[in-house]
């Protein structure tokens, strides 16, 4: 078996919307670290290319792996393409970040069997395909540094363990997800393998009225391009930490569980601005 010490840590990251939000903070962060970098997203524009050229520009080593969408052949195929180009013999798997998932803010009632099946393919299915897949690979490594074989991080939401009025359908898939990664960390943890939920309440969307007159804006989310533009580029929410998530932030967190050793492993982080009401 290949030791750590000479093989390359790789870190596979799905999930990585327009490219400045948490997954690409996470990959940035990590390639600063050491680590080879594989993206795994749905490829809607230049987005993956200009991250994987500022990695690189960087000093570090980044590919991209183009999905279609979420699903547990998309997955698997986008494993099999990593394998290739980052062979077992010379890269090692230590780090794993399932980012992705699928919104659906709606009113019960008006919630379709489209909806819901994405919610469940997006959030859960594909959830369990690349949690096969970083597993699998995990248990071929070694013990690194600190003690584990490697670490498989899930962003997970308020909704996880809260449904709300126009959630219904996201919830369901993110607890779903909540309970996948609860049951790996304490299936895996003996193999020395961490799994870990992180609780990121970024979602940003206008509750429907419960009244004819009465309207609830939910304001706060992830500093990221589109939430910029949601808030229309307003300073005051821009410029003011107290109210917003910040991806660097949370990549931050998430190096800090990657490196944790074995006696003290974190499973579930909830990260919230210090202003959010909740």
């Amino acid at each position: 078996m290949s030791t750590v010490s000479n093989r390359r840590p790789l870190a596979v990251i799905a999930g990585l919307g327009n490219g400045t939000g948490t997954g690409a903070s996470s990959a940035r962060l990590f390639a600063k670290h050491g680590y080879t970098i594989a993206l795994v997203a749905r490829h809607r524009d230049d987005s993956l290319a200009n991250l994987v050229k500022e990695i690189k520009g960087a000093g570090g080593d980044a590919a991209y792996f183009a999905v279609p969408e979420y699903s547990r052949d998309a997955i698997s195929s986008a494993f099999a393409e990593i394998r290739k180009q980052f062979p077992s013999a010379t890269y090692a798997i230590r780090v794993a970040i399932f980012n992705a998932a699928h919104g659906v803010w709606k009113p019960f009632l008006d919630v379709t069997p489209e909806d819901i099946q994405e919610a469940v393919d997006v959030n859960i299915v594909a959830a369990f395909a690349f949690s096969r897949e970083a597993i699998v690979e995990f248990k071929s490594n070694d013990l690194n540094e600190v003690g584990k074989r490697g670490i498989l991080i899930f962003t997970g939401a308020t909704a996880s363990i809260r449904g709300n009025v126009v959630t219904s359908a996201f919830a369901a898939g993110k607890a779903g997800q909540r309970s996948l990664s609860q049951s790996l960390a304490k299936e895996f943890g003996k193999d020395n393998i961490q799994v870990s939920h992180a609780i990121i309440d970024g979602g940003q969307f206008k509750q429907p009225p419960t009244t004819n007159h009465d309207t609830h804006s939910i304001s706060k989310g992830i500093l990221t391009d589109r939430s910029r533009a949601r808030q229309n580029n307003n300073p005051e929410w821009i410029n003011n930490a107290d109210v917003r998530l910040d991806p660097d932030s949370i990549a931050a967190s998430y190096l800090y569980l990657a490196n944790q050793d074995r006696s003290a492993w974190t499973w579930e982080l909830d990260l919230r601005p210090a202003h959010e009401k909740w």
